[in-house]
């Protein structure tokens, strides 16, 4: 409920983050700015509309075949090694190459994006340190003046490529400004990217320890359906943030206006209440599966969860056929309390 209630909840802003994390040298509302994530109606809704021309159902599933190549790339080279880390191989790089090259960014430029999105993806839980922060804001200063540089480049030289369609985007003679591109294009490298590699390595290694639904895959194919119960079960994304807009009752205590509240998405998607007694087994063929929040809700509801579950859906699909006897070395958590996934996973693909 916390997720989808616009009446008495708002977005976690820049103004309410500068606010709650205290603003290291008054900077801390950059991170958010105006990216569609940190922003409220009416702003938000011109700016969904806008972003959402340039990622249609067509442009994501054109994308199939060459994320079907990347990964048959990344298979090749777990093989070769024998013994590998997936997430270095596959699921932290796949969603990486396959926004740098939607987008139309200059080749050789991804690993400085990388670093940069690794510092600026920790302010999105809840508990950050104050050196955490500093490093942040530097990299998204950084990270916006590299795309800033992207996109003008990019408006004198348009081509067949996401940035060129959202800079091309128009509703009623209203475009988005460069700043709005900027942050768009930002968040896509930061929780776009961080969400799929949380999706795809977790889900890996959770198959691997369920013989039975592995089973089906190699059977058959991982339907979406089996997509969505995997983010269901795994939840790479475990709470939203949200803040009060006026005071709450909720089981007999006032949330009083202006609080924040964290939304627990990953016990919503466990709830006995919504999911009966076997909330906590994973089942591919779940009925249903796609009612989880693993990409928020209402207004707010992710606007790449297609890209995302394609990616999910070619990758693991992909790896549990191609390594049927494949076993886990070492696996290890990053410890994060919202995007929560596996830093390491390390497989043994010999016969």
């Amino acid at each position: 409920a916390l997720s989808v209630d616009e009446k008495n909840l708002a977005n976690f802003d820049q103004e309410r983050l500068a606010a709650f994390l205290d603003a290291v040298d008054g900077d801390v509302e950059e991170l958010e700015r105006t990216s569609i994530l940190g922003i409220d109606p009416p702003d938000h809704t011109r700016l969904r509309r806008l972003v959402s021309k340039a990622f249609t159902p067509r442009t994501i599933e054109a994308l199939r075949p060459r994320i079907q190549e990347l990964v048959d790339e990344a298979l090749d080279r777990i093989l070769a090694q024998g013994q590998a880390d997936v997430i270095s191989e596959l699921a932290f790089t796949l969603p990486f190459d396959v926004i740098s090259e939607m987008l139309g960014m200059p080749e050789g430029e991804t690993q400085a994006l990388r670093s940069w999105s690794e510092d600026i993806v920790k302010t999105l839980d809840p508990i950050i340190t104050e050196d955490e922060i500093k490093a942040a804001v530097v990299a998204n200063r950084a990270m916006d003046a590299h795309i800033a540089n992207v996109i003008s480049w990019k408006r004198e030289n348009p081509a067949d490529d996401l940035l060129t369609a959202m800079i091309e985007a128009e509703e009623d003679g209203d475009r988005m400004s460069s700043q709005e591109l900027s942050d768009q294009v930002g968040l896509l490298f930061i929780a776009g990217h961080e969400t799929t590699v949380n999706l795809i390595g977790t889900g890996i290694a959770e198959l691997l320890g369920r013989p039975d639904q592995a089973q089906m895959i190699r059977s058959a194919e991982l339907t979406m359906n089996g997509v969505d119960e995997l983010l269901r079960f795994v939840s790479p994304v475990q709470m939203s943030r949200r803040i009060t807009t006026q005071d709450i009752e909720m089981q007999g205590r006032t949330i009083p206006t202006g609080t924040m509240v964290m939304a627990a998405l990953a016990s919503a998607n466990r709830d006995d209440a919504k999911w009966g007694a076997t909330g906590d087994e994973l089942d591919l063929t779940r009925d249903g599966a796609g009612q989880h929040l693993s990409f928020g809700s209402g207004i707010h509801y992710c606007l790449g969860a297609s890209l995302a579950k394609l990616e999910g859906q070619v990758a693991i699909g992909s790896f549990i056929k191609r390594f049927p006897n494949a076993t886990i070395v070492d696996q290890q958590f990053n410890g994060r309390i919202n995007l929560r996934g596996l830093e390491r996973l390390i497989v043994d693909v010999t016969d």
